[in-house]
């Protein structure tokens, strides 16, 4: 196929062209992506703002500053299912967008499956960083931090024995550590995301929140403040942060990084109408917060279904996936652990085509 060739009229075979000759483009430049997939074709694709306040210069009321929204880019497949997966960073959007060594991630596996695809950044972070309070940015050296909280290796540049990362390649390491938003870890922030989150679900329609780690408590706390079932899922990769009814799980740290954050039950009881998958890769044992993130992970569980709700922990080496990192879905098995998703997702009924004619 030539990309300079004209197709036959008609807006689909246009739009898959270009996301063809760009992906032959990128796959030029990266020699380790897959050379030999079909194009992807899209019915729509864009973005929008949601949620947000609009603030006054105090020093003169004329002037006005739109701030504290949040941003989704959309991806429409022409054949589409009729749940869409919503997918909630928390480093940067890249990191659903490629594997490690520059193959396929989640976002184009997801659409080849089907699925409308959203990606979010909440407000302050990424494309939607204008924010109506001062915000100081102070460099921090998270390299070497992060290599050690993703679980590439205890230490830098230790690879743990059989890490799903391609350890012997610079640029990947260099991709990898450069796919970070600067981020507000506290309990103010995560309720001012849930804020534009929720609007964000109410807007975008049926989805599935595919989140990893503190976008799992944020997605949370945004279904909370959703005024319709547009939720119709959560499946959280690698969460640290939780929510619980008042007088139950651990006790709330509204100062801590992560909560836990308390509600009452009735609000609880939100997170009990739609199914809720924790899923966690491999050497969480050798550190303490992701060990104690999937114990506590088993309590929260515990208690959504104890209110009849189905909700489920799963841990990747029990599936047979051995390797995985903090953030599995970007690993070089993404294709397995992707694999799993659809499943849960078969399972749950949420798996079905929009017929001819826009009928679900």
């Amino acid at each position: 196929m030539t990309c300079g060739k004209k197709f036959q009229a008609g807006w689909r075979a246009p739009l898959a062209l270009a996301l063809l000759c760009a992906s032959g483009a990128v796959f030029a430049q990266n020699a380790r992506a897959p050379a030999k997939l079909p194009p992807i074709v899209l019915e729509s694709t864009g973005g929008f703002e949601v949620g947000g306040k609009i603030i006054s210069n105090p020093a003169n009321a004329n002037e006005t500053l739109s701030c504290d929204h949040g941003y989704v880019e959309y991806f429409i497949p022409a054949k589409k299912r009729n749940v869409g997966l919503i997918m909630w960073h928390s480093s940067s959007t890249k990191v659903w967008e490629n594997r490690w060594d520059g193959g396929e991630g989640y976002k184009s596996m997801f659409l080849r499956r089907g699925y409308p695809v959203y990606l979010w950044d909440g407000p302050r972070v990424g494309r939607a960083n204008w924010s109506c309070e001062p915000i100081n940015y102070k460099p921090e050296y998270f390299d070497q931090r992060n290599f050690a909280a993703w679980r590439f290796g205890v230490t830098y540049p230790n690879w743990n024995a059989g890490v799903q990362f391609p350890t012997n390649d610079a640029e990947a390491w260099n991709q990898a550590t450069r796919a970070r938003y600067d981020e507000f870890d506290t309990l103010e922030n995560a309720l001012l995301q849930a804020e534009a989150g929720g609007q964000a679900i109410d807007k975008i329609g049926p989805v599935v929140a595919l989140t990893n780690s503190a976008g799992g408590w944020r997605a949370m706390l945004s279904a909370l403040k959703a005024k319709s079932n547009n939720m119709r899922g959560i499946v959280a990769y690698e969460t640290p942060g939780f929510v619980f009814p008042e007088g139950e799980g651990p006790p709330p740290q509204p100062k801590a990084p992560f909560g836990p954050h308390s509600v009452p039950l009735d609000e609880f009881k939100k997170l009990t109408k739609f199914p809720i998958q924790m899923v966690f890769g491999d050497f969480t044992d050798t550190r303490p917060i992701w060990k104690n993130s999937v114990e506590i992970a088993k309590t929260f569980c515990g208690i959504v279904n104890k209110y009849g709700g189905d909700c489920e922990v799963l841990l990747l080496p029990d599936a047979g996936l051995r390797g995985n990192s903090h953030i599995p879905f970007a690993d070089l098995n993404n294709e397995a652990v992707a694999n799993e998703l659809s499943k849960w997702l078969k399972r749950k009924g949420m798996d079905k085509f929009v017929a001819a004619g826009g009928k679900k």
